[in-house]
Formats: C-alpha cells, structure tokens, sequence
C-alpha cells in the first residue's frame, strides 16, 4: 500500500446527492462503503467535513444576522453531517470517532 494514512475532505454540499439541501442517504451510504473499503486496505483514513448542504455562516449575514452567529451555526451544520457519517460508516461494520474542536463553550 502507497499510504498508510490519508485525508480525506468531503464538502457538505456533496452529501446533498441530487437533493436541493440536506443529506441524501443514498449518498451518504455510498461514501461510507468507499470509505469501509479503503479503511479494509489497512489505510487510516481522517475525514474533514463541510456543512455547507445544511447552513452556511454567509447566508445568516445576507439576512442580517451576526456572521460570526451564522458561522457558529454552520460549525453545528457539520456536526450534524459529521454524526450521520459516523453512523452511515457503523452499519457498515467497524469502529469510528468523532473528534471535533470544540471546548468548554467555544470552537478552536
């Protein structure tokens, strides 16, 4: 095997499938057995993923909001792709962990 690790960096916006937002399942389980696959190889595979199919911080200052409240928003948006990965990849079979970079009330 060429690698033994990778990154892996799946936009928000690619989970959508053909759907105008959210998450299309039929997407989600199709990455998550390509990921099982590469996993299988014995690669360690680290995912980044957007929220960008669910909120972005931009569309909250369109309307007026706080950008800053907007991002916050979208940070929450990629947990939750990030959650429905994690599950999409245990049915597969396996053992995965969800590390985000958040700390006693604020994102790092």
């Amino acid at each position: 095997m060429k690698y033994k690790r990778i990154l892996l960096k799946l936009s928000g916006e690619a989970l959508m499938g053909t759907k105008q937002f959210g998450i299309d399942n039929e997407r989600l389980v199709e990455y998550a057995k390509q990921i099982k696959e590469i996993s299988d190889l014995g690669v360690e595979v680290a995912i980044v993923i957007g929220g960008g199919n669910i909120f972005r911080g931009v569309q909250a200052e369109e309307g007026g909001m706080e950008r800053t409240q907007g991002d916050y928003m979208g940070m929450l948006a990629t947990m939750i792709n990030s959650m429905a990965l994690q599950s999409a990849l245990e049915v597969q079979g396996g053992s995965y962990s969800l590390t985000i970079g958040y700390k006693n009330g604020s994102y790092s």
